[in-house]
């Protein structure tokens, strides 16, 4: 969906720096990606901390899921 916002020229700065992407559109999009994916994240955590969740891997299968995680 295309749309017009305003971004500060500092933040648009960091979020090239840090994406590593040249172009505005895509970098800020990877950022948007990247941002919703850890707040997905913290969910999870948040729901398996708090006993919400019936998550049955032990922390040895959790950390070698972690192994391939390529994000």
């Amino acid at each position: 969906m295309r749309m017009t916002i305003d971004i500060d020229e500092t933040n648009l700065d960091e979020i090239i720096k840090f994406t590593r992407i040249r172009k505005k559109s895509p970098a800020v999009s990877k950022a948007i990606d990247c941002f919703c994916k850890e707040i997905r994240r913290k969910e999870i955590l948040n729901k398996v901390l708090s006993g919400k969740t019936d998550y049955s891997l032990t922390n040895k299968q959790l950390e070698d899921l972690n192994k391939y995680d390529s994000d």
